[in-house]
């Protein structure tokens, strides 16, 4: 027996040597051998080293002191290409504390208004009670099931051995792991991943099922086990859809939910993609003491699902609850709390009745793991003089008449906050009518952006100083919407909203889409040239080079398809990144997929291509049409269009991919160059040959009839035979006529095709024309 389990533990170690996913593994392999007759297994801690220890990453700039800090991260392209080929995607996060002298928390006073910082530390944590409740239905499938299912292998090892958990998946059925909490051992934490190993998509989607079981897991426990800690329960939910199965009426899900749960159990959701019901779920962690997350589709749902239980790992007290006189203060923001997690931060602002008070009377009670705890303070209140010491920080406007005081907006902005948090429960519609009528007041005093006003930017204009209207972004969701001015004063430099661009946009003929077709427009002459270009998925083309006048590059990398079953080539290939580099008058790159676009021009912007924004920063500017097109404007003379084409169900031969349109060039040189930039501010004509037999065909839609004529087009001093042809314009709009020039435009092209291939996306060399700088020049 002691033999068959040797070797059953060794095989569980080879599989995990072999798969280190694999769900058995409960240890680290680095590396395994033979030697004699005896197996070796190496196996290492991937938890030695913490976050801490590896300290900031490349380029990362702290500067501090007593009452100030400030991080910068500006990775060069050369840094970031060290960690991935496409730059640095992910969450930056800072991690800080400040000092805190006494137990109670941090009380500050100001002019008739109060702030209370509670963030006490060195608690031990609490026990959790944890279900986790994932989605499993038909919609899951794929990326999204196999994400999540990572994570929770990653969050069941973060377990502590005083926690107990369970597991659930739902779809039409629900499948429970087991009938009652477990405790965390290594065998329930193995036999846990073996079941979420094995959860197939399949059926539809029923909440309120999913739910009622989870709580009535944790209430079994909690009722039948005599608990000598304190602990708290908590549900962590996960799903992409709306209910379709068993209840499906939002409120009876919502007063079921809360029926059951009693104010005891805490509701964590997380919705995944564009189908979720998400207001559903915004009220169930409301009404239950929990938060929310929302994952766009094209988002990491694994990484999203890990942080959010970072922020709620541990919980080091429960029932918070913080008393102030009501004689002294009144007005005050909420001031009970389910629940504290480490790292977070208990916020309460409020207004003092009494200015002349001289002391602030304040009691907390709550409790850990092991005991009741009551704290208890006289805060001395003193006059403190009105500014701001800190170096480099803005000084905000409380109420439009040039009051500094701080403290007084903050509490204006938990007041508007939790107004906004209570008109979302109430069901009511004069309730929620009085609260957003409170919360606009609040907003349009203290220059908030909530879901019932909208923002107006303005600049100062080059004669006169003064300020002129560009463009208002609304963020109107409610029955009204008030208009704010905010003044350009107070702006700091860099990128700013602007009105999303129209995705019903006129792009020129001179561009290159699809597989991947070139049309070239000579407007001078009346004509459309078009030619292909077959190159190797992998390739980095070179579409336009002025690198070294305007400071413009524009490189176009592709990917492969496999060519449709009745066409003539082997492969096809596709855009699937279109990289703009500027180098005048500053420095900046834009990398443009089909999923998001990312702006690096001193500050750092990642923009998801389903949501229409602009921003704009120093001549530069970037507008995204939700799924449709993104349009780069530079200095006011140089445009260009890509279109964004995307399958909802591709064929094997189809691909998510890109178009580029030359929309502007005036601001592009003469001397530039590319497949696409030589051609630009050049003259072409057409003649016919035999020679001798000359003919301006500029007008004339077809070759004259005769048999023994070829038509030749003249350009840049090449003699390149063409035929008529006729392409689409790929927005859908248009048909062209073009002459097209055959062989992969051998004789129209300077040089060879290899002579317009980039070695990286960030590549400014180019060895034909003028262009011969680099990026590191």
């Amino acid at each position: 027996m002691l033999v068959t389990q040797s070797l059953r533990r060794l095989y569980d170690l080879y599989t995990c040597s072999k798969m280190k996913s694999n769900p058995l593994c409960l240890y680290n392999i680095d590396s395994y051998f033979f030697l004699g007759k005896y197996f070796y297994i190496v196996i290492y801690d991937v938890n030695v080293l913490s976050a801490d220890d590896l300290g900031p990453p490349p380029s990362t700039a702290i500067n501090q002191n007593e009452t100030f800090a400030k991080v910068v991260f500006k990775p060069t392209v050369v840094q970031q290409a060290k960690i991935a080929q496409n730059g640095i995607l992910g969450d930056f996060v800072i991690r800080y504390d400040v000092n805190r002298e006494k137990s109670i928390g941090d009380i500050q006073v100001l002019n008739g208004y109060f702030v209370h910082y509670f963030a006490p530390k060195d608690l031990p944590p609490l026990p959790k009670n944890v279900v986790f409740v994932l989605d499993t239905s038909a919609s899951m499938v794929g990326t999204k099931l196999r994400q999540t299912k990572d994570a929770l292998f990653t969050i069941l090892h973060d377990l502590r051995p005083q926690d107990r958990f369970s597991i659930i998946g739902f779809s039409n059925r629900i499948k429970v792991w087991k009938d009652h909490l477990l405790s965390v051992t290594p065998l329930n934490i193995r036999d846990g991943k073996i079941h979420i190993h094995h959860m197939s998509p399949s059926g539809g989607t029923d909440i309120n099922g999913a739910l009622q079981t989870a709580i009535g897991l944790l209430n079994n426990y909690v009722t039948h086990n005599d608990i000598e800690d304190r602990s708290v329960s908590l549900i962590i939910f996960l799903t992409d859809g709306k209910p379709t199965v068993g209840e499906t009426h939002t409120l009876k899900i919502l007063n079921n939910t809360k029926e059951a749960a009693r104010g005891r159990i805490c509701i964590f959701t997380i919705g995944i993609g564009n189908d979720v019901d998400f207001k559903l779920l915004e009220k169930l962690s409301l009404e239950n003491c929990g938060l929310t997350r929302r994952v766009h589709e094209e988002e990491d749902a694994g990484s999203q699902l890990i942080g959010f239980y970072d922020e709620i790992r541990t919980p080091l007290l429960s029932d918070i609850r913080i008393d102030y006189p009501p004689g002294i203060v009144e007005h005050a923001t909420k001031t009970l709390f389910p629940n504290y997690f480490n790292g977070s931060e208990i916020i309460i602002a409020g207004k003092l009745a009494d200015r002349k008070v001289e002391q602030l009377p304040v009691e907390v009670t709550a409790s850990n793991s092991k005991k009741f705890v009551m704290l208890k303070t006289k805060v001395p209140v003193e006059p403190q003089k009105v500014g701001n010491d800190v170096p480099g920080s803005p000084r905000p406007k409380g109420d439009g008449q040039g009051d500094p005081n701080h403290i007084k907006r903050l509490w204006s902005y938990l007041t508007v906050k939790e107004l906004l948090s209570s008109w979302v429960q109430s069901n009511d519609e004069q309730e929620k009518e009085q609260l957003r009528q409170r919360a606009q007041a609040l907003a349009v005093n203290y220059h908030f952006l909530t879901p019932f006003t909208s923002m107006k930017l303005k600049k100062p204009t080059l004669h006169t100083g003064g300020l002129e209207d560009i463009h208002g972004m609304s963020a109107a969701t409610g029955p009204e919407m008030v208009m704010q001015s905010l003044r350009g004063a107070g702006l700091q430099p860099g990128p700013t909203l602007k009105k999303p661009y129209d995705p019903r946009i006129k792009i020129s003929k001179t561009s290159v889409d699809g597989d991947p077709h070139f049309v070239v427009d000579f407007p001078l002459s009346k004509l459309t040239v078009c030619f292909n270009i077959d190159g190797q998925p992998g390739d980095i083309l070179r579409l336009v080079s002025d690198h070294v006048h305007s400071g413009v590059t524009v490189n176009g990398e592709l990917i492969g398809a496999p060519a449709p079953p009745s066409g003539h080539k082997k492969q096809r290939t596709y855009f699937r990144t279109i990289t703009i580099l500027i180098n005048k008058p500053e420095r900046s790159y834009l990398e443009i997929t089909p999923n998001r676009v990312i702006l690096d021009g001193g500050n750092r912007l990642v923009l998801p291509c389903n949501q229409s924004v602009v921003v704009g920063s120093r001549g530069l500017e970037v507008s995204v049409s939700a799924n449709a097109n993104v349009t780069v404007t530079i200095q006011g003379t140089i445009a260009f269009v890509i279109l964004i084409h995307l399958y909802k169900n591709p064929a094997p031969f189809q691909r998510n991919h890109l178009g580029f349109y030359i929309s502007n060039s005036r601001g592009l040189s003469s001397n530039c160059h590319g497949l696409l930039g030589q051609f630009l501010n050049q003259d072409a004509k057409l003649i016919q040959e035999p020679a001798g037999h000359s003919k301006n065909l500029t007008n004339s839609p077809l070759p004259p009839a005769g048999g023994t004529s070829e038509t030749i087009l003249k350009v840049k001093g090449h003699r390149v035979p063409v035929v008529w042809k006729q392409r689409k314009i790929y927005n859908g709009e248009e048909q062209i006529d073009c002459w097209f020039a055959r062989n992969n435009a051998a004789k129209l092209i300077d040089g060879e095709y290899k002579d317009y291939l980039a070695s990286h996306p960030f590549d400014t060399e180019m060895t034909l024309g003028s262009e011969t700088s680099s990026l590191n020049s």
